[in-house]
C-alpha cells in the first residue's frame, strides 16, 4: 500500500488545519484509523528505503533529520488511534489494536534492524569521533541514542537470531494489547453492585449519586454500582461502614484476571515474562531486567532493584506498627475480628478523625473539581511559569466529557493546547495518564497538544465533582506531566517532552505534586462548593501534620509492587511458570523473599491486574516512580530554600529541566538544576524512614 492508497477524504490523510494541529475528532470515525495506519506504515517502509539507499555520503540532513521527519502520516494516526483506544475503547477499536498490534512490532523491526541505515549512522559516529564532523549537542545526542536503539533492538544478530526476535517482538506486543483488552472487560464485569442502600452506610452522598448513575447507565436503575479503578485499593473502602460490603469491594479487586473465563490474565502475563525474558538472552543480556534497566538511569537492575529493597524493611516496620493501632480499633467494632486488607483504608481513617478530628468525607465538599483545576493546578502554573488557559469549547475532543484548553506565555504568547478528560467511563481503563497528540518540534514547525486522563467518578447531570485528596493529588501529579510536554522546546520531535528515560519521565509530575500543598494555592482552591467559605485554616493545618499518617502503608504497597515486578522479570525463560495455577504462588514467594509479604497491605497492584508492566510501557520499570521520587524530593528541597512559589524558581526549573525533555542526558540537567548528584535523605524524610535509615 502506498500514500496513494489512503482516500484523500481520510481525515489522516493531511495535516489537520485545526489550531495547533488539534486532531480533527469531529471528522475522525472508527473506519478511518485502520487505513491511515496501514498506509502510514508503508509510506514509512519507502521513507526507510531512500534513506538506506540515498546514494549521497550521509550527513545530519540526509540520515538523521531524514529519519526525524519521516512516518508523519503514521505518527498522526497513531497517536490518536491509541489515545482514543485507551480512553475510549470500542470492540471495533480493540478488533483493529488486535490486527496492527504485530505490524507495527514489524515496522518498528523494518527500521532497526537495517543494516544499511545502521551502517550510516556508523559512518556519522566515525566522523565524529575523527573531527571530521561536528554535531549541535542536540543532535550529539540523538545520533547517541540512535546507535543505541540499533544495538538494543537487536542489529549485531545474525539472520536466524533477528527472525526469532521479529517473532518476539510481534507476539509480545499482540499480548500486551490483549492484556490491556482482558483488564478492561474484567474490571467491568467485576463492578460490585449494590441492592440494599444500607449497605452503602458512610459512603458520601455525591459518591453514593456517581454509584447510582453508574448502576443505571448499566442497566440497573434503583440499585448502586461501585466500579473498580485500577489500583488493589478502591476509594470508598475508607468510607463503608459495612465489614460486608467491604470484603466484596476488596475480593472483586484483588481476584480481577484470576477467575478463569475470557477475562483471565494469567496466561497472558505466562507468556509476557517468558517472551520477553527470551528476548532479552536473545539480546545477551541474563534477563528482561537488565534489558530495560541499561537504558535508563539506573543502569543495572541491581541498582533498581537495590533502592527498592534498601527501603522496604524500614517500611514494613512502620507499617506492622501503623496495623497495631488500626487492630485495637477494629476490636472495638467487632471483638476479636483480625485486621484484614479490606478493614486498612476504612480504620486508618477511623484512627485519623480521632486523632486529627478529620477524615476524607470532611474535606471532600472543599475539593470541587473545578476550583482544583483552575484555582489550584492552573493558579500554580501561573504563579511559577506566567501561564494563562482560555477554554476553547468551539473545539472538539474525541469523547463529549473532553475539554480543550488553550494555554499562553506570560506576555500572551500562544503554547499549546490542553485537553483535560477527568471522569472514569466504562470504556476507559484504569488508572491517569498523559499523552502527546502533537510534539513540540521547531524541525517540524509544531506546538504541543497534551491531554490528561483521569478515572472520577462522574456524578449526575449537573452535580458537582467532589474529589479525594489523593484525587486532588494525582491532579496535580498529571499536569506536571502536562507541563513537560507543553514547555518542550525542542528541535527534533524524537526529544519532545517526556522523551525521556522511563526511570526519569516520572520525576517532573512527582515535583508538580507540592504546589497541591503550598498555602497560598490551597487556600485559592480549598473552598467549599455551596457556601463558599474556605477550609478551616485548622483542617489545613491538620492535613499538613498528618503527611506521614498511613505512610508505612502507603510506601510498603507501592514497594510490594514494584519489588513483584522485578521478581518475574528477572527469570530466565525456563523459570517462568508454565501453569496459570502457578501465578499466585509465585507472587506469593517473591513479596515474602524480599520481606514485603504483609497480609494487611497486599501490592498497589497484583500480577493480574497489573497494567503498568503487561500491559503498558513500565515492564520491569515500576522501580522508575520511587527512582525518580529521589530526584523529586532533592528538588522540592531546592524550591523551599529558594524561596518555593516564585517566578524565578519556575522559571529555572522551566528552563533547565522542563524544556530540554530528551535533548540531553537527563542527569546532567538534574546536575545543572541541583549542582550535585541526587541525594536520598529528601526522600527518606518524606516517607517517615529517616530515623530508620539513620540506626542501620
Amino acid at each position: 500500500m502506498t500514500t496513494s492508497d489512503l482516500d484523500p477524504a481520510n481525515p489522516f490523510a493531511t495535516g489537520s488545519t485545526l489550531p495547533y494541529g488539534l486532531p480533527d475528532f469531529a471528522s475522525v470515525r472508527e473506519e478511518h484509523y485502520l487505513p491511515a495506519l496501514l498506509a502510514g506504515m508503508a509510506q514509512q517502509r519507502e521513507e526507510f528505503e531512500r534513506i538506506a539507499t540515498d546514494p549521497e555520503p550521509p550527513t545530519v540532513e540526509n540520515t538523521l533529520e531524514a529519519l526525524e521527519r519521516s512516518g508523519r502520516l503514521l505518527h498522526r494516526a497513531a497517536t490518536v488511534f491509541f489515545n482514543q483506544s485507551s480512553a475510549d475503547s470500542t470492540p471495533g477499536l480493540e478488533a483493529i489494536e488486535e490486527e496492527v498490534a504485530p505490524l507495527l512490532a514489524a515496522h518498528s523491526d523494518a527500521l532497526y534492524l537495517d543494516a544499511r541505515i545502521f551502517a550510516r549512522l556508523e559512518a556519522l559516529h566515525a566522523a565524529v569521533e575523527a573531527g571530521e564532523l561536528e554535531l549541535a549537542p542536540d543532535t550529539a545526542w540523538l545520533l547517541h541514542r540512535q546507535r543505541t536503539a540499533f544495538v538494543r533492538a537487536g542489529i549485531g544478530l545474525d539472520a536466524a537470531a533477528q527472525d526469532r526476535l521479529r517473532a518476539l517482538n510481534a507476539e509480545i506486543t499482540s499480548l500486551e494489547s490483549a492484556f490491556g483488552r482482558k483488564l478492561l472487560a474484567g474490571a467491568n464485569a467485576a463492578a460490585v453492585l449494590v441492592t440494599d442502600e444500607s449497605e452503602l452506610d458512610g459512603l458520601p452522598s455525591d459518591a453514593r449519586a456517581a454509584a447510582a448513575q453508574a448502576a443505571t447507565d448499566r442497566g440497573h436503575a434503583g440499585a448502586w454500582l461501585i466500579e473498580l479503578q485500577l489500583p488493589t485499593q478502591q476509594a470508598p473502602l475508607a468510607a463503608l461502614r459495612d465489614r460486608g460490603l467491604r470484603e466484596r469491594l476488596h475480593t472483586a479487586s484483588v481476584t480481577r484476571g484470576a477467575t478463569g473465563g475470557e477475562n483471565d490474565t494469567r496466561a497472558t502475563v505466562l507468556a509476557l515474562a517468558r517472551l520477553r525474558a527470551e528476548r532479552a538472552q536473545l539480546l545477551g543480556y541474563p534477563h528482561h531486567a537488565a534489558y530495560i534497566a541499561e537504558d535508563a538511569t539506573a543502569k543495572t537492575s541491581e541498582a533498581a532493584h537495590g533502592i527498592l529493597t534498601q527501603l522496604a524493611p524500614a517500611a514494613v516496620a512502620n507499617a506492622r506498627a501503623e496495623a497495631v493501632d488500626l487492630q485495637a480499633a477494629l476490636e472495638r467494632d467487632v471483638p476479636g475480628a483480625r485486621l484484614e486488607a479490606w478493614d486498612w483504608a476504612y480504620y486508618a481513617e477511623q484512627v485519623r478523625k480521632e486523632r486529627r478530628s478529620l477524615d476524607d468525607s470532611l474535606l471532600r465538599p472543599y475539593l470541587e473539581l473545578e476550583r482544583v483545576l483552575h484555582d489550584g493546578v492552573f493558579r500554580a502554573a501561573g504563579a511559577l511559569y506566567g501561564l494563562t488557559f482560555t477554554e476553547r469549547t468551539g473545539l472538539v475532543g474525541y469523547h463529549p466529557d473532553v475539554r480543550v484548553f488553550e494555554v499562553f506565555e506570560a506576555d500572551g504568547t500562544p503554547l499549546g493546547l490542553f485537553l483535560g478528560d477527568f471522569w472514569t467511563r466504562e470504556s476507559k481503563r484504569g488508572g491517569a495518564w498523559m499523552n502527546n497528540l502533537v510534539d513540540q518540534s521547531h524541525l517540524l514547525g509544531e506546538k504541543p497538544v497534551v491531554v490528561n486522563n483521569l478515572n472520577i467518578p462522574k456524578p449526575p447531570a449537573g452535580e458537582p465533582t467532589l474529589l479525594t485528596w489523593d484525587e486532588v493529588i494525582t491532579m496535580f501529579h498529571e499536569f506536571g506531566h502536562a507541563l513537560h510536554g507543553l514547555f518542550s522546546d525542542v528541535r527534533l520531535p524524537s526529544q519532545s517532552g517526556t522523551e525521556v528515560p522511563r526511570d526519569f519521565v516520572e520525576y517532573p509530575s512527582q515535583v508538580n505534586e507540592m504546589w497541591a500543598w503550598d498555602p497560598t494555592i490551597l487556600r485559592a482552591y480549598a473552598v467549599h462548593h455551596e457556601t463558599g467559605e474556605p477550609m478551616p485554616q485548622e483542617w489545613v493545618d491538620t492535613m499538613l501534620a498528618s503527611r506521614l499518617d498511613n505512610e508505612g502503608f502507603s510506601t510498603t504497597e507501592y514497594l510490594a509492587a514494584a519489588l513483584l515486578d522485578q521478581a518475574w522479570y528477572q527469570l530466565a525463560p525456563e523459570d517462568v511458570p508454565t501453569d496459570v495455577e502457578d501465578v499466585e504462588a509465585f507472587e506469593a514467594a517473591a513479596l515474602e523473599r524480599v520481606g514485603v509479604a504483609f497480609a494487611p497491605v497486599p501490592p498497589r497492584y497484583r500480577t493480574t491486574y497489573f497494567n503498568h508492566v503487561f500491559g503498558g510501557g513500565y515492564s520491569a520499570g515500576y522501580y522508575s516512580y520511587i527512582w525518580s521520587e529521589v530526584l523529586d524530593a532533592d528538588t522540592v528541597t531546592w524550591f523551599e530554600e529558594n524561596g518555593g512559589l516564585k517566578r524565578e524558581n519556575g522559571e529555572a526549573f522551566r528552563r533547565t529541566l522542563l524544556a530540554r525533555g530528551g535533548s540531553c542526558d537527563p542527569m546532567d540537567a538534574f546536575r545543572e538544576l541541583r549542582g550535585r548528584d541526587p541525594e536520598i535523605t529528601p526522600l527518606l524524610a518524606r516517607r517517615g524512614l529517616l530515623a530508620a535509615a539513620s540506626t542501620d
